[in-house]
């Protein structure tokens, strides 16, 4: 058995699948989560996967005396995965204290128990957000680029916890920390066990699609059509959850193992652009299905288009990722289809 890692966000989306990957490569895993934009029975499908079912706490990280309680309780944890925070753009436009409050309180108490309990390294869930919009002789986006000013609070939340991170390691902190800027999670594990559950309405594209597919939305919106991009619409770099999850791995075996630099960044994604138009028709032809969609106004705080250079990832963490769209297009529907078979949706 490898080290304990405290994932916070563990039930939600990403912190599943990153939770089985953790346990399939060996660490041992404590979950802390609120559950706000999650289920418990989360926990099921990931036991169901691995056989092992994690540890569980359910705390509001803004609560630091809460959060404390957690380190104490599991003294041998060595290092936190933060995946906790709100994370609709839409969202933290409309509501920015709400986005500053739970995001950067939440890092704030993590950062401040971790050399109190010997925590020696954090992996940040950190977003492609950081670096605006591109100009275009800047594409694909290195992590070099220069960060453009955020086009929303979410994005804002995402540099200014990158640079609280860094301040503090560089105040002396004695703790590494590992930066992940992720493009856009797709997909549903192979098995269909866990997925992507929001509440209420999706703020994210493909569970739009899958519920519209199922029915359960009336119509898809593609927001903007007149984008200077070849088909109009905005360009993404939709990187599979699953591939995503083993970054993590990668980036933790780092941060516990090896000699490496107090702070690191990497820009984790498939280093493709991909049109939301291209999206939906890949949907509607992977699983032969065809979509109610239609064209709608621009949204505020939406970037027109990004895509990452992955290279460092790939050299430096040994990852690369490597599922084909189609399949994740794919997993993605026979998520949904798992969620209408057990009743949920």
């Amino acid at each position: 058995m490898k080290q304990t890692i405290l994932v916070t966000g563990g039930t939600g989306y990403i912190g599943s699948h990153t939770t089985v990957e953790l346990q399939q490569a060996g660490y041992k895993v404590v979950i802390l989560d609120n559950l706000s934009n999650s289920n418990i029975e989360v926990l099921d499908g990931i036991e169901k996967i691995t056989g092992i079912r994690p540890a569980f706490e359910k705390v509001d990280l803004r609560d630091l005396q809460a959060t404390e309680e957690v380190f104490k309780k599991y003294p041998d944890i060595e290092g936190v995965i933060h995946f906790a925070a709100s994370k609709a753009v839409g969202e933290s436009v409309q509501k920015p204290l709400l986005y500053y409050r739970n995001n950067i309180v939440s890092l704030l108490n993590i950062l401040e128990l971790m050399p109190k309990y010997n925590v020696k390294g954090i992996i940040f869930s950190s977003s492609c957000t950081v670096y605006g919009q591109p100009t275009k002789e800047n594409l694909p986006v290195t992590e070099e680029a220069l960060h453009q000013k955020a086009t929303s609070p979410y994005g804002n939340t995402k540099e200014i916890n990158e640079q609280i991170i860094m301040d503090f390691v560089h105040a002396g902190a004695p703790i590494k920390g590992v930066l992940l800027r992720y493009f856009n999670p797709i997909g549903a594990h192979p098995t269909a066990l866990i997925g992507e559950l929001p509440n209420g309405v999706p703020a994210n594209l493909v569970p739009f699609v899958t519920q519209t597919a199922m029915g359960i939305r009336k119509e898809l919106t593609i927001f903007g059509s007149d984008y200077d991009t070849p088909d109009g619409t905005c360009i993404r770099d939709y990187i599979y959850v699953v591939d995503l999850a083993k970054a993590h791995v990668a980036a933790m075996t780092r941060a516990l193992d090896s000699d490496s630099d107090a702070v690191e960044y990497f820009n984790i994604g498939t280093g493709r652009g991909i049109s939301t138009l291209e999206l939906v028709q890949g949907f509607e032809k992977a699983n032969n299905l065809k979509l109610n969609w239609k064209f709608g106004p621009h949204r505020e705080g939406d970037i027109v288009a990004i895509w990452g250079d992955c290279n460092k990832a790939n050299k430096v963490l040994g990852w690369k990722a490597e599922a084909p769209l189609e399949d994740v297009l794919r997993s993605a529907w026979k998520w949904q289809q798992k969620l209408r078979e057990d009743g949920v949706m």
